[in-house]
């Protein structure tokens, strides 16, 4: 199921917005039916004004100029008339005798009417007064005409009027979401070196002070939470460091106390190996603990030079190298990597270690450093014994060992490798080698120039 991702600031805009067209939609509709109302009335009146200064003014003075005027003004057309005799009519572009008004005037009766003729509708008016009948006409497509220009000109202005609500809501509803903004980075700055309780900008959001209480008792239980392990790591490197160190001591007295005694002193060896081992564990129990991946940003850098760190490497496992006749197989590039010397040795260490520990006697490991456009690559692999699928799936677990294996460690020594690799934003990867062993890939960014 794909994961699916919304905007809260879109949708509030999108909200606003539509609430607003469909306000304004309604807010037309009612125009209209206004405008359509007025239109019809206006039209209605200047027809009736027309019919009664035909029916009551001297069509040679000015009141026959004004009614061809307000004819040709309005598109209205007239006919009036003395019984079967027609006394004048109006001159426009309608053909008005073929409306037949004679006998419309015969058939409708007095006031407004509505006829279909031609092909489109026609408002009519007919009257009479002292033996003379007046019939005017107008088709109603002028009143439509005159009603769709208002409605544009309305549906113009609303359109405006929206976009300045999306433009001034987009503005206010993102000039709010900064506050949030600025809340997220001050999260993304917290760290273990700072959990203090987060401090809104003012005037606070009542909205996000439930989320920031929270926030802030949540912060506050990990910086507890810290403080303990940090207690505790700095109390088990004080308590079992010191024993550890004293019997360690007191078993090589004891070594040279009973050497004559070949059983005891074989028993005491191996205690002293199990000792040793403990201590090792230690060790890496307290790096594990001090290698937080939230430090990438505050751990120091600089440019490393993998082909000296391998170098380096290779010369403090010279001893055990040496006693297992391992041949050493070198094709390291002259690569550089931004990252902490320190901890890139002892992550560069664990893995060579463990390639000596499981190569077969006099066997091979093969080191390679290839550079990369983004990232450089290392490739450590090993002749060793062949590594299964479940085997592959759990490298890298604390205190996990392949069982039947016969060399000793913690089961701690790839997970340290993993944190450092973290730490770095680099990638590492398990894999059956071509030669039958532990193949280890690392990626690590490349160092700016």
């Amino acid at each position: 199921m794909s994961k699916q991702v919304i905007s809260l600031q879109s949708k509030l805009v999108k909200s606003s917005v539509l609430s607003s067209v469909l306000a304004g939609g309604l807010a037309l509709i009612l125009l209209l039916a206004v405008a359509s109302y007025q239109t019809m009335q206006v039209h209605d009146e200047i027809m009736d004004e027309i019919a009664d200064m035909l029916l009551r003014a001297d069509l040679r003075d000015h009141a026959g100029n004004q009614v061809d005027e307000l004819s040709e003004q309005f598109h209205i057309a007239y006919q009036l008339g003395l019984d079967d005799l027609i006394l004048t009519t109006s001159e426009d572009e309608h053909d008005i005798s073929q409306l037949h008004l004679s006998q419309l005037a015969v058939a409708s009766e007095h006031g407004f009417s509505f006829h279909w003729q031609d092909g489109q509708i026609w408002r009519s008016y007919v009257a009479e007064e002292d033996g003379l009948h007046v019939i005017v006409v107008q088709p109603l497509k002028y009143r439509f005409k005159e009603i769709a220009a208002t409605s544009l000109g309305y549906a113009a202005i609303l359109l405006l009027l929206w976009f300045l609500q999306w433009a001034i809501v987009h503005f206010m509803i993102g000039r709010q979401f900064k506050r949030i903004q600025q809340l997220s980075q001050q999260i993304a700055e917290k760290n273990q070196h700072d959990l203090t309780p987060i401090i809104p900008t003012q005037p606070e959001l009542k909205e996000l002070q439930p989320m920031l209480q929270q926030l802030n008792k949540l912060l506050g239980r990990v910086e507890q939470s810290l403080i303990a392990e940090q207690r505790f790591t700095a109390d088990a490197s004080h308590e079992l460091r010191s024993p550890l160190s004293a019997i360690q001591l007191r078993l090589q007295v004891l070594k040279r106390k009973y050497q004559q005694q070949p059983e005891l002193a074989q028993d005491l060896e191996q205690i002293q190996r199990d000792v040793s081992r403990g201590t090792q564990v230690l060790e890496n129990l307290l790096l594990l603990a001090r290698l937080d991946p939230t430090d990438a940003a505050s751990l120091n850098k600089s440019t490393v030079s993998i082909a000296d760190l391998v170098q380096e490497v290779l010369q403090s496992l010279t001893p055990f190298i040496q006693e297992k006749a391992i041949q050493i197989q070198l094709d390291v590039q002259e690569i550089q990597v931004q990252g902490n010397p320190e901890l890139l040795f002892s992550c560069l260490r664990n893995l060579i270690d463990n390639a000596v520990r499981y190569a077969a006697p006099q066997g091979c490991i093969w080191i390679e450093a290839k550079p990369h456009e983004l990232m450089h690559e290392i490739c450590i692999a090993d002749n060793g014994q062949a590594v299964t699928d479940e085997v592959l799936a759990r490298l890298g677990e604390r205190f996990y060992r392949a069982l039947g294996s016969k060399t000793q460690g913690s089961g701690l020594g790839l997970s340290i490798c993993k944190k450092i690799i973290e730490l770095h934003a680099g990638k590492i990867e398990f894999s059956r080698a071509e030669q039958g062993g532990l193949k280890v890939r690392i990626l690590l960014p490349k160092a700016q120039l």
